[in-house]
C-alpha cells in the first residue's frame, strides 16, 4: 500500500505542475490582451479627441477670418504697414481706426489669430517685366544662374506657345521628361503655389529660410499691378528699382505721418500706388494652445454695393 502512494505522489506533482502552468499561460494570455485593449482604447480616444479638436479649429479658424473681413469691409480707404509690422486701416479722413485683436482671442473652446497683408503689396508675377522679376530674386540671394532659369521659365509658363527661351522650359523638352510629367500652363498663374511646379524654383527659393524670406511672401497673382507704397516691403520696392534712400524715405514718412494720400510727384510713374482691395489673410485655430487648423485666404473687398462686401478669391486650408 505504501508502495502505490509512493508511485502515485510523482504523478499528482506532476498534475499540479502543469495546472499551473496553465494557469501562468491563461494569466499572460489576460494579460496580453488587456494590454492591448488598453491600447487600443488609448488610440480610439486620441483619434475622437484629434477629430473633436479639428472640428473646433477649423470654425475658430473660419472665425478668424471671419473677423479678418471685418476689419477689411470697414468704411476705410487707406491701409498702412506700421513698424510691428502689422495692418493699420485708416479712414479717407487719414484717421486710424484701431484694430481687432488678432492675436490668441478667446472664443468657446479656444483661442483664434489671425494676420493681414497687403496682396497689393506684393509684386504681381503675371504682368511684372522679366528685369523687375529678376531683381527680386536678387534681394533673396539667388545665384544669377538660377535666376535667368527662374525669369525665362515663368515667361515660358505664361506665353502661350511651345517654344522655351535660352534658359526657360516648355512642356515637350523638359516638364514632360520630369518623374512626375506634366504641361506648362500656357497661360497666366492662378495662384502662386503654381511657380512650385515651374523650373528653377525649389522649395527653400519659394517658402524662404530661416535667414531670409521667400518668393510666396513676396509676389502675388491677384490685384491690379502696381504695388502699395503704403504697405510695401523694403524687399518689393527694391525690386521696383528704387533706392535704398528712397525705400527709406516711403517707410519712414508712413511711419511717422500716415499714409500717402496720393502718389508723390518724385515717384510718379514707378508703378506704384497708395490704395489696396485685395488682402490676403492667414488664420489659425488654437486647441489646448496647439494650433489644430491653419488656412489662407485671399480676400477681395467689394465698394460697389451698399454696404461694402468681401469675395474670397482663393482659399487654401481646412474648410
Amino acid at each position: 500500500m505504501s508502495r502505490a502512494r509512493r508511485a502515485a505522489r510523482p504523478a499528482l506533482r506532476d498534475e499540479q505542475g502543469f495546472a499551473l502552468l496553465l494557469v501562468l499561460l491563461v494569466l499572460a494570455l489576460v494579460a496580453v490582451v488587456s494590454v492591448e485593449f488598453a491600447y487600443s482604447m488609448r488610440l480610439e480616444a486620441a483619434a475622437v479627441r484629434a477629430y473633436k479638436n479639428g472640428i473646433i479649429g477649423n470654425h475658430l479658424a473660419e472665425t478668424a477670418l471671419e473677423q479678418a473681413i471685418r476689419e477689411i469691409v470697414a468704411d476705410t480707404k487707406f491701409v498702412v504697414e506700421e513698424e510691428d509690422g502689422l495692418l493699420t486701416f485708416y479712414t479717407a479722413d487719414l484717421r486710424p481706426l484701431p484694430r481687432l485683436r488678432r492675436e490668441k482671442a478667446e472664443l468657446g473652446g479656444g483661442q483664434y489669430s489671425y494676420r493681414i497683408t497687403d496682396e497689393e503689396a506684393r509684386l504681381n508675377v503675371n504682368n511684372s517685366p522679366p528685369d523687375r522679376i529678376d531683381r527680386l530674386l536678387q534681394t533673396l540671394g539667388v545665384d544669377k544662374e538660377v535666376r535667368d532659369t527662374i525669369v525665362d521659365s515663368i515667361q515660358d509658363w505664361r506665353d502661350p506657345n511651345e517654344e522655351h527661351r535660352l534658359n526657360g522650359a516648355e512642356s515637350e523638352d523638359y516638364y514632360l521628361k520630369l518623374p512626375v510629367p506634366y504641361r506648362a500652363h500656357n497661360a497666366n498663374l492662378e495662384s502662386i503655389t503654381e511657380l512650385l511646379q515651374i523650373k528653377g524654383v525649389t522649395p527653400a527659393i519659394y517658402n524662404g529660410t530661416k535667414d531670409r524670406p521667400g518668393l510666396a511672401g513676396l509676389v502675388t497673382v491677384r490685384g491690379s499691378g502696381p504695388v502699395n507704397m503704403n504697405t510695401a516691403g523694403a524687399d518689393a520696392l527694391r525690386a521696383l528699382g528704387l533706392s535704398a534712400a528712397e525705400i527709406t524715405e516711403i517707410v519712414q514718412s508712413r511711419h511717422n505721418n500716415g499714409p500717402y494720400p496720393n502718389v508723390p510727384g518724385k515717384f510718379g510713374g514707378r508703378n506704384l500706388s497708395v490704395a489696396t482691395r485685395t488682402f490676403r489673410v492667414e488664420a489659425e485655430g488654437i486647441v489646448d494652445d496647439r494650433v489644430a487648423v491653419r488656412l489662407t485666404a485671399i480676400v477681395q473687398k467689394r465698394t460697389d454695393g451698399d454696404p461694402p462686401a468681401a469675395v474670397v478669391l482663393e482659399w487654401s486650408g481646412l474648410r
